[in-house]
């Protein structure tokens, strides 16, 4: 099939130079495929990475996942149900059009009817939002919910009068691509690239904060070798996602610089423990078993008892990562310290089985993606062997992300691999275990159909709670209640690391983002 190429539409064609100095010119390599550049469609890094380039939201964070100021200067409750928040003025979106309280009230109204879309649960608890004036939005909720501001971090704005009737296809041929964001949209291909050119309008451009780079390209090179390789080569400036392996080399490398920070990213399994027959589990015979083995607490403990975090962490991840007791990693709010790492006890995991009626174990399948977390598929065969160990015959099933997204979501899979970043606990168990409830945004990624009704009532008062104290507290109780209750079953907190040309500066980030703007040439 002929690879797919989409232009910026007519009305916006941007009148690039010629040329471009090689220093005005940055190239990077993603990690992962690009699947829509529609803001409010897919909820997934690498898309959202692209977002936040073109487009705002109201509320930002920082290199640490600190809430700062975006579109939003300030924000402030002035009631348990009403939250305000003052716009900045002055914002011009890229067609030169100003920036106002309508286009946020567009923007959240669009975020929640996107055929598809995956931003609705942060806008779900909005009932009614009023102009207060251009620069002025007040909107309600219909209970006390602390979450407004963290919620609308998830939400990109976009221009009304670019927007007005557009669907996804309209953003990914460029004709809805107007944001205010530090680049303007230039050039979408499939599978390949994402180019942009410098926004020299952006607000944040005072104060000497303006970007070096006229011109981005984002390439899309989900294999490690090749983006690896064109780094080396001198055709990227700056890749993320490193190979683990090739870590030492690249530190010894005079011509290559390394950044990394602990990453906000917990890798773990979803487990059906919903559903009385999941796809794929039988016995070693292949005959359907006669019930779900993971509704069973003791099986879900064998499971995550047969996993050598340990050995993954040192041999697999080389020490990129830390063995995983919660779905947050440890510098995020709500992480429960209370909770320890599942000691590795093969011994014990065969015990558990046959107390639950499963002393030869049984089969099933090991889903997981093979381009989207760092070694993603190698992990995945390796919880195999462990699980073989004990008796489980695990076929490891892998495919690239965007497949593996829609199977997942289509119910296809019983144990399957999910990658997780969130800066607070009780927005990443809002997402994962929460009961799902399309009304109150919860278990929108709860793979592992789980249901625990004193979860829920925590994460409910930690949402109504506006003391962050207080709310850290039982954001905390929910987390432990959750992993005690092995809702999923927690591997690791990746390590994110970015390689460079020694030339640049890049400040590694919690939240695993790569963004153009924050590269500087030193």
């Amino acid at each position: 099939m002929p690879q797919r190429v989409f232009f910026l539409a007519c009305a916006l064609c941007l009148v690039l130079p010629a040329h471009f100095a090689v220093a005005a010119a940055l190239r990077i390599g993603m990690a992962a495929d690009v699947t829509s550049v529609d803001p409010h469609h897919q909820n997934i890094v690498s898309n959202n990475n692209i977002g936040w380039h073109v487009f705002d939201a109201l509320v930002h964070v920082d290199e640490n996942t600190r809430l700062i100021p975006g579109l939003a200067v300030s924000w402030r409750a002035l009631d348990a149900t009403t939250w305000e928040f003052r716009l900045r003025q002055g914002v011009k979106f890229h067609d030169g059009t100003a920036f106002t309280a309508d286009d946020v009230v567009f923007s959240l109204e669009r975020a929640a009817r996107v055929p598809n879309g995956q931003f609705a649960s942060f806008v779900q608890r909005i009932v009614a939002k009023q102009v207060v004036d251009a620069h002025t939005l007040r909107v309600k909720t219909a209970t006390a919910y602390a979450m407004i501001p963290p919620d609308l971090n998830s939400v990109f704005i976009v221009s009304r009068r670019a927007a007005a009737n557009a669907a996804t296809e309209d953003f990914n041929n460029g004709r809805a691509m107007v944001g205010t964001g530090p680049f303007k949209f230039v050039r979408f291909a499939r599978g390949d690239r994402v180019e942009l050119a410098r926004n020299d309008a952006y607000w944040g451009n005072e104060k000497g904060k303006g970007t070096p780079w006229e011109r981005v390209t984002f390439r899309i090179m989900p294999s490690d070798p090749a983006r690896l390789a064109a780094l080396l080569a001198g055709d990227l400036d700056l890749i993320e996602q490193i190979p683990t392996a090739d870590i030492s080399r690249l530190r010894a490398n005079a011509r290559v610089k390394i950044e990394q920070k602990v990453s906000w990213r917990t890798i773990f399994f979803h487990l059906d423990q919903g559903r009385d027959h999941p796809p794929s589990l039988a016995d070693k015979s292949g005959k359907p078993l006669a019930a779900n083995p993971f509704k069973d607490p003791r099986v879900k403990l064998a499971l995550s008892k047969a996993i050598n975090r340990q050995a993954i962490v040192e041999r697999l991840m080389d020490g990129a990562a830390l063995p995983a007791t919660n779905v947050v990693a440890p510098p995020v709010f709500g992480h429960a310290s209370n909770l320890k790492p599942e000691r590795f006890d093969p011994d014990g995991a065969k015990k558990l089985l046959a107390e639950a009626g499963f002393p030869g174990g049984f089969a099933m399948t090991l889903a997981a993606p093979n381009n989207r977390y760092v070694n993603d598929e190698q992990i995945a065969q390796a919880v195999a062997q462990m699980f073989a160990r004990v008796g489980i015959n695990a076929r490891v099933e892998t495919m690239p992300v965007n497949v593996y997204l829609s199977k997942a979501r289509a119910g296809e899979f019983a144990f399957a691999m999910l990658g997780w970043g969130s800066y607070s606990a009780d927005l990443a168990l809002r997402a994962l275990v929460a009961t799902p409830d399309a009304q109150k945004g919860f278990g929108a990624w709860n793979w592992s159909r789980y249901s625990n009704a004193g979860v829920d009532v925590l994460l409910e008062r930690a949402f109504s709670t506006l003391d962050e104290k207080k709310r850290e507290a039982l954001a905390r109780e929910a987390m432990t209640a959750a992993m005690k209750d092995l809702a999923v079953i927690p591997l690791h907190h990746q390590v994110a690391i970015w390689a460079m040309r020694k030339a640049l500066a890049y400040a590694a980030r919690t939240d695993e983002y790569t963004f153009a703007h924050h590269v500087r040439e030193r």
